[in-house]
């Protein structure tokens, strides 16, 4: 499991002071990009070897609602690894507070779309951090 704290940004709150349901999306890409950053592989680097990780199918369950300058903890858990997809967990936190739940799972493909392997050495840094 990965974690990351960040504080709520004026710029992702509606006028009636909530995070907007859809930049929830963003905080969960900004995670993403911190576990493979932790495990030593940026998703720029990667990019630019010619492969990206779209996400091919999202689930979010709002359960309460992140403010203007909450702190809050995003965990980033790997839940399924295989040779040419993944799928992560998230957990949005306020203190003890969950704000939200989410899973997304993400295709390994070149840039213009096809169907690639993820490389061995990827999948070897991802294969201990797979919740079992």
């Amino acid at each position: 499991m990965f974690k990351l704290q960040m504080r709520i940004a004026y710029r992702e709150v509606t006028v009636g002071n909530h995070v907007y349901y859809a930049r929830y999306l963003d905080l969960l890409e900004i995670a993403r990009n911190e576990a493979f950053r932790q495990l030593g592989h940026s998703l720029l680097a990667l990019q630019g070897r010619g492969l990206i990780f779209p996400v091919v199918e999202c689930n979010l369950k709002y359960h309460g609602a992140a403010r203007y300058d909450d702190l809050v903890e995003i965990e980033t858990t790997l839940v399924d690894l295989r040779k040419v997809q993944f799928t992560m967990d998230y957990r949005v936190i306020r203190e003890t507070e969950t704000l939200l739940t989410a899973t997304t799972r993400h295709a390994a493909t070149d840039l213009d779309g096809q169907p690639v392997r993820i490389p061995s050495e990827l999948l070897a840094a991802l294969e201990p951090h797979v919740k079992k």
